[in-house]
């Protein structure tokens, strides 16, 4: 068997880090493991040896000893940054650090990271939007500044007058001043390999923008206009790996550059859905490998909420769960609950099935193609019967759709009791 491979996610909390960790998860070659500067999200989907946290800050004094120490310990050889910043810093100091670092060289992340140097390096093109320096003569508003560093759409604004452009600038001398674009955004994706090869574009909308993140979007047809731009990044400055540029219309419906970014954007996830999975294509292809990409042929929608993971401060080893209206639920299977008895086989519980189920049990096991071997024990009773007489209350739970049981078994057994709806809680 081929010994895996260790991969660092760092930071791992964030959405990019998340996506990241979805896109690798399951693959078999690889070993994943999470570092965070702070508590964070990461900690409940990573499993107790496979994530860290600490004062890992690439600001800190020591910083790099500090992590080649623990790259040392988790023998990784590859680490994914999360973060433009870090990126920037693992580049530029590469040869000290005892990993790879899967980015693209430093001038290119340096670049990358600075707006100016930005449109500094494509005021040739016509993609490139106008930008206006002080004395600001010859201007049309509204005018959008934005910080020179920044993501996130933080600390940006729209100056409409001389009044405000020059408040705003006093305040931020930072602030880059470009033309207004009133027209829609639009990410683009993209993978090239380490023959510079542009292999993959992309793009998608972004809506319902918040954080900086897209909470809504839709792949998109590749246009001409579009595929150049990406040509001539790609072309201008060396870059590895995946990354994406972002884009908006101008008044005249031709897309200007924002900016672009050397690194995974969490909504790549929409692409990795129809075939295209970018951290892994870049790991990979850091491993010196010739990737091909696989893209099926339909579009895609993604759209985002807020979801929640639960750790609960209780150890059990077995598991009384109800049948009706809990495992089958108005006639089909609840994807839930069977999605946890797998859960409950692969860390070691013992799950009793335990019902008043009024057909024949076996036809409807068979019915919904349920195997009696999902469970450690079958106990059928009458519908007179109470269940509370079955249950070993010693490390045990309680699973059941109906109130009366749950309270019964609660008041006179003394172990935690679950409706349906919690069953999520339970997996972690």
């Amino acid at each position: 068997m081929i010994d895996k491979i260790n991969v660092l996610i760092f930071p791992a909390g964030s959405e990019i880090g998340i996506e990241i960790f979805n896109s690798l998860k399951y693959n078999i070659h690889l070993d994943v493991f999470g570092l965070s500067g702070k508590a964070d999200h990461a900690k409940f989907i990573y499993s107790e040896d496979h994530y860290f946290e600490g004062d890992y800050y690439i600001g800190n004094q020591g910083f790099i000893d500090t992590f080649n120490s623990l790259i040392k310990k988790l023998n990784i050889e590859l680490i994914l940054p999360t973060h433009d910043s870090i990126a920037l810093f693992l580049a530029q100091h590469q040869k000290e650090i005892n990993a790879k670092a899967i980015t693209s060289p430093y001038k290119t992340a340096l670049i990358a990271r600075e707006k100016n140097l930005i449109y500094e390096l494509f005021k040739e093109f016509d993609f490139c939007p106008k930008i206006y320096n002080k004395p600001f003569v010859d201007i049309n508003f509204p005018l959008f500044l934005k910080p020179n560093i920044g993501e996130g759409g933080k600390s940006t604004a729209i100056a409409y007058d001389k009044d405000s452009l020059y408040s705003f600038t006093q305040q931020n001398t930072e602030l880059i001043v470009c033309e207004y674009l009133p027209g829609d955004e639009l990410s683009v994706d993209c993978f090239t390999n380490r023959r510079g090869e542009l292999l993959f574009v992309g793009p998608r909308t972004r809506e319902r923008v918040q954080i900086g993140i897209s909470f809504h979007s839709e792949s998109v047809s590749l246009t001409d206009e579009i595929l150049e731009i990406a040509i001539t990044i790609n072309n201008q400055v060396n870059i590895r790996g995946a990354w994406f540029f972002q884009l908006k219309k101008d008044a005249n419906g031709r897309y200007k550059l924002l900016e672009f970014a050397v690194r995974q954007a969490s909504t790549m996830g929409l692409y990795r859905q129809i075939g295209v999975n970018f951290a892994l294509l870049s790991i990979f292809d850091a491993l010196g490998m010739d990737v091909k990409i696989i893209k099926n042929d339909y579009s895609i929608k993604l759209d985002r909420c807020l979801y929640n993971r639960y750790k609960i401060d209780y150890q059990y080893d077995r598991v009384y769960i109800d049948f009706d209206d809990t495992i089958i639920i108005n006639g089909q299977v609840n994807l839930t609950a069977v999605k946890y008895l797998y859960f409950c086989r692969n860390n070691g519980i013992r799950v009793a099935l335990l019902t008043k189920h009024k057909y024949d049990l076996d036809q409807s096991l068979a019915k919904y193609c349920l195997s009696k071997n999902l469970f450690d024990e079958i106990i059928l009773i009458n519908m007179e019967d109470d269940k509370l007489k079955y249950l070993d209350s010693d490390k045990s739970i309680f699973i059941d759709n109906y109130f009366f049981d749950r309270y019964n078994v609660f008041k006179n057994k003394n172990i935690p009791v679950f409706d349906v709806d919690a069953i999520e809680s339970l997996m972690n």
